[in-house]
Order: structure tokens, then sequence, then C-alpha cells
């Protein structure tokens, strides 16, 4: 078939994973609950920290932050998909594609940002402690998160302004269930080259940068750890940024997946796949990971609904003395 060049598509079509119709009550199902998982996981982790005066700390600030960051994450790419599964229409305008895309951008880079600006405040924590409340401290807290979204947007823009540049084709079907910025580039028929070479940059400096400074920080933290002699301070040390370490790996692990799928020849299917495990998956665990391997978290949030459950029974118990008299 012969691709004309057409400037004003008007919508494109997400083929999701699977088109036989047996399948789309299971993959509705399936997503909705991770999804649910996630916004709820995500959304406690959230409360316990802002309800507890004694998680008032850097490392909780930025666990906060990376939790709102993976609800909007999620909310970026499921719900379009859920909405498809359920109405089985795969359509998605022009205008909501390049929006979905740019959030997407936005909150993966984000994510990024986030996560290394984790690993700094353990480095920071493990390595340099009597300095660390002078370092850490709330402005500079603040600060740091501030540039991360400022980096994100602009990042996004950018890449968003490139692609409203192009040119697509009539072939308008996107091999994923979402507009993801490589699946978008191979529809258009107008030369590519300054996208390419801007994505590959972009992918060298935000991905490639934040991952060496993940690992300098780490090489430095098991330094430190090594050097303490005791077996309890080397586990004490080591269990305040297993978490993380958790986190870190599953999150880059498998956006290395998704590249290298992505990589090979005829792999749009494979690439959708494995592009669930860091939109859907990794926001879903992550919430698992900090909670079951943090007791402040824990006690934070039974504090938090016994207060609640305390404060109901308060309020029944008024208004019963009311009724009487």
């Amino acid at each position: 078939m012969e691709l004309e060049n057409d400037t004003r598509i008007s919508e494109f079509l997400l083929l999701g994973f699977s088109e036989e119709p047996e399948l789309q009550p299971f993959l509705f199902g399936l997503f909705l609950s991770m999804y649910l998982v996630t916004i709820l996981g995500n959304l406690l982790i959230i409360v316990a920290v802002s309800s507890d005066s004694q998680l008032h700390t850097p490392m909780y600030f930025f666990l906060a932050n990376l939790s709102f960051v993976d609800i909007c994450f999620t909310s970026t790419t499921i719900p379009k998909m859920l909405v498809n599964i359920q109405t089985q229409r795969k359509v998605i305008t022009y205008e909501s594609c390049i929006m979905q895309m740019y959030f997407f951008i936005l909150f993966i880079v984000l994510d990024n940002f986030l996560l290394t600006v984790m690993a700094y405040d353990r480095f920071v924590a493990i390595c340099h402690p009597l300095h660390y409340t002078v370092t850490m401290n709330p402005q500079i807290c603040g600060l740091l998160v501030l540039v991360s979204w400022i980096m994100s947007v602009l990042h996004s823009l950018l890449q968003t302004l490139m692609v409203l540049q192009l040119s697509f084709c009539t072939e308008v079907e996107i091999p994923h269930f979402f507009c993801e910025l490589c699946q978008m580039i191979q529809l258009v028929c107008s030369d590519t080259f300054l996208n390419n070479m801007v994505m590959y940059f972009a992918a060298i400096l935000l991905g490639g940068g934040p991952v060496a400074g993940i690992l300098y920080s780490y090489f430095k933290i098991v330094c430190s750890i090594l050097r303490i002699s005791s077996a309890q301070g080397k586990y004490k040390a080591f269990s305040t940024c297993a978490s993380h370490l958790s986190v870190v790996s599953l999150f880059f692990c498998t956006s290395l997946g998704v590249y290298l799928s992505s990589a090979a020849p005829q792999s749009s299917h494979a690439s959708a796949v494995a592009s669930v495990m860091y939109t859907v998956v990794t926001p879903m665990l992550n919430p698992f990971i900090y909670s079951l391997r943090n007791r402040d978290i824990k006690r934070a949030l039974n504090v938090f609904f016994k207060g609640k459950a305390l404060k109901g029974h308060f309020l029944r118990s008024t208004s019963d003395c009311r009724l009487n008299a």
C-alpha cells in the first residue's frame, strides 16, 4: 500500500495487546485491578508520610513525591487503554495522542530524576552522616525536586513540539497500548533525522547521566558500608537503601528490556508487552517494596488508621449521647 503524506491526520489507532474478543474481559480485569492497586498503594505512602511528623525527612519527602509521580505516570496510559477495551474502540484523537505522549515523557523522566535524587540522599546519609542535616536541608530538597520538574517539563515540551512539526502518513496504526514516541516517529513520512538525534542524545544525557550518578552513589555507599566494623552496623546501613536499590533495579532493568525488545526486528508486540513492566508493574510494586521493608511506613499507617477509627468511635458516642439526652 502506498503511503501518502497527510499533515491533517485527525486520529490514530492503538492496537493494544490482542484483538481476540475472548481475551478482552481478562485484559480489562487484569489492568483495572493493577491500576487500582497502584493508586491505592501509592496514596497510602503519601498519606503515611504527610500524616506522621516523624516521616518529615528528606528520604520520605522524596518517596512521597515518587509515589505521586507514579500515580500520574500510570494514569497517563492505563485509563485510556481500559476505555478502549471496554468500548471495543481503538481510536485516539491526534490531540489526545500528543497530550498522552507529552505527559508520558514528562513523568517517566521525572521518575528517573527522583530515583537519582533518592540515591544521592542515601549517599549523603551513609557516606557523610555528620553533614546530612546541613546538606539535605528542606530548601535543598525542595530545590532538587523543583529542578527535576523543570528539566522534565522542558524535555517533554521539546520532544512534543518536534513531533508537532512532522507530517504523518495515512497509516495511523500504533502497535502499542499508548502513544509512545518511538512508535509515533515510525508513522512519519517526513524526515525524522533531527528527531532521532534529539531522542538519542536525550536518552544518553537524561538516561545515562542519572544511571551513572546512581552507580557512583551506590559504589561509594558499598565502600562506606564495608568499612563499618560491626555486622549490625553494616546491616542497619544497608537496610536504609535496600528498598531504593530494589526499585532502581526494577525500573532500569525493565526499561532496558523494553529498549532491547524494541531494537529487535518485528518486535512491536513484544515491546508493548515489555512496556507493561515499567509503566504498570513497577509503579504497582513500589509501595509494596517500601512498606514491606519499612517499619516506619507501617507504623505511620497503623497510627493513621487507628486514629481514624478512634475518631469515628468518638463521633458515634457523642451522637448517641446527644440522642439519649
